[in-house]
This record gives structure tokens, sequence and C-alpha cells, in this order.
């Protein structure tokens, strides 16, 4: 039997097994408590301070909404107040990018796609230039039709993020009438984009792509405003907290009649040309025409394949002719004459026997009717347009007056107008340019040629309109201008310091030019005009022709110069007529506004009595 104080030692020795078990459970709960807790804890620490700003944007981001504004553009009048651009209501389609995940949006993209029938890619590209998390709303698509819109409303349950929204759209109220003047507007590229997003411009916008609507932009855009919305989960807005409106872009006034281009562009029909009218005494545009043209309101709306085809398969009519170079032929003639007596060493009374042609060297100059005119001096050779004449005044001058008076007119250089379409000054030909072109050295038979507006020399019908008004308003080289206002404040002229005699036979020989010289045919009519005809080289696709002039010429009110190309006749036959056309309707249109003005005075003084 064993002894009882063996079993207690036993039950001792359990007892206290247990106790330490326990113990053991009691430290690892305690343990694990505290790794957990101090897990939780330093996730809440590293969730407050290390993102806690990150979140806590992001939960206010759930709650806004920032839509910006685009104001509306500014309208561009003519000279007598009639809207020549303005806007209507349109509807546009923007995405909220933040409104979805990024893996979400390729299933409202697909079904945006069929709804525009715009590419999924070209969708998707928005998004990712706007960023997936931005507040920002970006703009898809623009005239937005009433079919798209009912199919957008119906399925407004599928396309979450997608907005439709009213804004303004470019109105060219006379069609392609001016169009190279005004231009158009149209989305920006990439490239626009990235060089104007610091100004405030979104993907999307529009800006001026040619003449007043790229050359003005920054006055007719405006400023942009916008409006930072609170939305509930459902996307619907619950409060505005911000609003800043939008300010309307600046309402310009420009120079140009559209009753006058009207005129002027009927003139043109058939013929690819221009036809530019200026007020010489100021340099103001009255007109300005180049066919082919186009009409800008076709990209107020996504342009078709075929509609694109349609219009490129024109010759170039994007490019407006006015401000491109060509030889100015015959109507150089007045350059020619102003070297030889204010730098040539001629006093104005010579008189040269004419020739059927003249040899230089080994070269023959010939004359354009292959005849002659017999003896002539500066005036009738002018009115004649005598080739064999200046020939010989520049075989005795030689070349530096002329090109330095060429200079003097403005040729060879931008005028200034204020088109940044205008990229081509031209060229006047020199010693160091031919020797850097052909390796070669100036010539008299250089000389020769640029007498009468043939050769390297390249001058663009806007610079040729200056060229006449020069000798329409006494010497004054005037500076091309669109923009109307504060016209009076600027300085448009300056004084060449010609003599007074050599701008006397100048305007003599262009009087003689009609009254009974090359464009005689265009005498008699209600306005006594003068003017000089141009005709290049035909070198196989036709020549190119001119005819500028100006009138009455007592006191000149308007200059036209009109300029085609290959169409082969003779610049007094072809172009003198439309350019005669051009200056009787601006006197028509001036008589019936005067009798306008007169008979609202006599109607308001007879409502008086």
């Amino acid at each position: 039997m064993q002894p009882p104080f063996t079993h207690d030692r036993a039950s001792s020795r359990a007892s206290s097994r247990r106790v330490g078990h326990a113990r053991q459970s009691i430290f690892m709960m305690m343990f694990c408590g505290t790794m957990i807790l101090g897990g939780l804890g330093s996730r809440l620490i590293y969730l407050q301070l290390v993102e806690g700003s990150q979140n806590r944007y992001r939960a206010h981001n759930n709650r806004v909404r920032l839509i910006s504004r685009t104001p509306e553009r500014g309208s561009i009048l003519d000279r007598k107040g009639h809207i020549l651009a303005g806007s209507r209501l349109t509807h546009s389609l923007y995405l909220w990018p933040i409104e979805q995940k990024k893996e979400d949006w390729p299933k409202t993209l697909a079904k945006l796609s069929l709804i525009l029938n715009k590419p999924q890619a070209e969708l998707e590209k928005r998004l990712v230039q706007a960023g997936y998390e931005s507040l920002y709303r970006v703009k898809v698509a623009g005239n937005i039709t009433p079919a798209q819109m009912t199919m957008i409303a119906e399925s407004n349950s599928e396309l979450q993020g997608v907005k439709v929204d009213g804004e303004t759209t470019r109105e060219y109220k006379y069609g392609d009438l001016a169009a190279h003047v005004l231009g158009y507007t149209g989305e920006l590229t990439d490239e626009q984009y990235e060089k104007l997003k610091s100004k405030g411009y979104r993907l999307g916008e529009v800006v001026g792509k040619m003449g007043i609507e790229s050359s003005y932009e920054d006055q007719l855009r405006g400023e942009g405003g916008g409006q930072q919305l609170e939305v509930n989960g459902a996307g619907d807005m619950v409060q505005i907290l911000q609003d800043k409106p939008s300010r309307a872009g600046k309402e310009i006034t420009l120079t140009l009649d559209i009753d006058l281009q009207r005129a002027a562009t009927e003139a043109l029909v058939g013929m690819t040309g221009s036809i530019i009218a200026m007020d010489p005494s100021n340099g103001a545009i009255l007109a300005m025409v180049s066919n082919p043209g186009f009409d800008p309101n076709i990209f107020a709306k996504p342009l078709s394949a075929e509609a694109w085809a349609r219009l490129t398969a024109l010759d170039h009519p994007f490019i407006n002719r006015n401000l491109q170079t060509f030889p100015p032929a015959s109507t150089f003639k007045i350059i020619t004459t102003a070297a030889a007596m204010e730098g040539g060493g001629f006093t104005g009374d010579e008189v040269y026997q004419t020739y059927p042609s003249i040899t230089v060297g080994s070269t023959t100059f010939g004359e354009w009717n292959h005849a002659g005119f017999g003896p002539l001096g500066f005036p009738e050779a002018i009115a004649n347009s005598s080739d064999t004449f200046f020939y010989q005044v520049a075989q005795k001058m030689g070349g530096d007056p002329i090109i330095s008076w060429s200079r003097r007119f403005g040729l060879g250089r931008l005028t200034g107008i204020d088109l940044n379409d205008e990229d081509d000054p031209g060229l006047v030909p020199d010693r160091a340019w031919k020797l850097k072109t052909y390796n070669q050295e100036w010539t008299i038979g250089d000389a020769i040629n640029m007498s009468i507006g043939q050769g390297a020399l390249l001058t663009s019908p806007l610079q040729v309109a200056v060229m006449f008004s020069v000798a329409a308003n006494n010497g004054f080289r005037v500076k091309p201008h669109l923009l109307k206002d504060n016209e009076e404040a600027r300085n448009w002229r300056e004084d060449l310091k010609m003599k007074p005699k050599t701008i006397a036979i100048i305007q003599e020989g262009l009087r003689g030019v009609i009254e009974y010289g090359s464009g005689s045919p265009l005498g008699g009519g209600p306005i006594a005009i003068a003017g000089k005809s141009g005709t290049s080289e035909d070198l196989g696709d036709g020549s190119n022709t001119w005819f500028g002039g100006y009138g009455p010429i007592q006191k000149p009110e308007i200059v036209v110069v009109a300029f085609a190309e290959r169409t082969g006749g003779g610049g007094g036959s072809l172009m003198g007529p439309k350019v005669k056309q051009v200056i009787e309707s601006y006197f028509t249109l001036k008589n019936a506004a005067k009798d306008d003005v007169d008979k609202k005075l006599h109607n308001e003084k007879k409502g008086n009595q």
C-alpha cells in the first residue's frame, strides 16, 4: 500500500503543470491581442498621417465636380455693322472621367461610339489626355443632333459620367463671302492644346484656325468661367459651391464692306485668282476675295470624307491668293518710273524710240506688240505699256535704283496686314541673292527683265495694291489693315518723299492707259479711273493677268487690283473690266447709302412738322 503522501505530491505536480499552461495561454492571447491592436493602430496612424490627405482628396472628389464654361466668342462685324460671324446655340457631349473606374469606361465608350458614329479609340484618347481621376469634364463631340440626344437619354442608365450640355457654335452669316478674311474655328489639335492650356484652354475647345479668327483669337475668345458642384451618390447636383461667370469675347468691327465683297466675288466667278479693294488714303481693306473659296460653316460639325474630298478637289481653296506672290508683270512699270526719276538720273522729259525688240549682248528682248510704238516719253510709255522703252531706261540706270525703290514701295517684305496668314514676303532679287542662289553675277539683263516686272521678282496682289495706292495718294505708302476700331488713332501712312513731278508723270501715264492706251476699252462710264495692266510670260500653262486701278482720278477713294492665274490673253482685256466693275459698285453702294440717309432725314423732318 502506497503511502498517502505520494498521491498528494502527484496532484500537486499536475496542478502546477495546468497553471503553467494557463499562464502560457494567457500570455499568448495577450501577445496576439497586442499585436493585432498594434497593427490596427499602426494602420490607422498610416491612413491618418501618411495617406490622410490623399484619402480626404478622394473622398472630396467623390462629391465634387468641376464644370469649365467656354465663353461666347465675340462677333465680327463689317464696317456698316452687319454681323459677319456670330454664334448659335448647339449641344455638345462631355465625359466626367472620375465618374467611373478606368476599367469600367470601355463599355460606356463602346455604346457612345455607336451613337456618335465615332471610333471608340478616339473617345478613349480624350479620356487618357484628361486623366481618369480628373474632376473636369472633357468635351468629346459637338453639334449633337436631336436623334443622338434621344438615344443618349434612352441609354442614360448605361452611360454613367456622360453629360449633354448647351453651348454656342460659330456661324458665318454670309457663307463663303469673305471666308479667307474671316477664317474659321476648329477644335484644338494636340499640339495647340499643349501650347494653350496654360491660358485656360481645355480639351475639345475651339480656336481660330486662320484669318481674323486666328489673328484676333485673344480678343474674340473672351475669358472662361466655371462652377464647382457638390453631387450626391447618384451624381445629381446638391449645391453650387463656387461659380465664376464667363466673359464673352470682344466684338470687333472690320474695314470690310460685305456688299462690296459680294460685288467683287461676283466679278471673279469662274477664275482662279483674287480681287482686293482698298482705301488708298489709309490702307483700309474694303474687299478681299480669293477664288476658289470655301464655306467656313462646314467646320461647325464633323466633316465627312466625301465632303472633304469634294472641297480639296478644287484648286487650293484655303489659300488666300491676295497674299501669295507672283511676277507683277507690267504693273511694276510704276516703280521703274519712280526709280528712274528719283534715283536713276532721269528728269522725266526723256523720249526714246521704241522697237519690235532690242538686243543686249547675245539676248534679244521683245516688245509685247512685236512692232513698237515709235518715240515715247514716260507717260506715253506707261499708257502703251511699252517694254522696249523701259528696257532702255534699265540699260542706262542699271538695277540698283530699281531694287532700292522696289523696297521703298514695300516689296520684298510683309505688308504688316493684320492676318497671320501673310507669311510670304515675295522677292526683290539683287546681286547677293543671285550669287547665293545661282552662283552667278548680276547682269544688265537681270535689270532689264526686272524693269517690266519679270524675272525673279515676286509680289502679292496686296503689295501691288499698296503700290497703286502710292500713285493714287500722291506718294504715301500705306499699311493695309482690316481692323476698323480706333482706325484714326493709328499711323497708317509713310511719305516716300517723291518729287511732285515724279508723281505727276506716273499719274498722267495711268490716266493715259484708260484714255488712249492698253486699257482704252475701260473708258467712259460715270467714274473716271486710272490704271495699269500686266500680263506675265506664258510658261506653257497660260499667262497670269493683272489689272490695278483707282478712281475717281481727281480724288481717289478706292484702289482695286484684280489678278488671275493661267488665263491667257491680256490683263487689260480680261481683268480691267473686273476692276472697273468693282469701282463702279463701290460708288453705286455709296450713293445708295447716301440716298437712304437723306430719305431717313426727310421722313424724320416731316414727322416733326
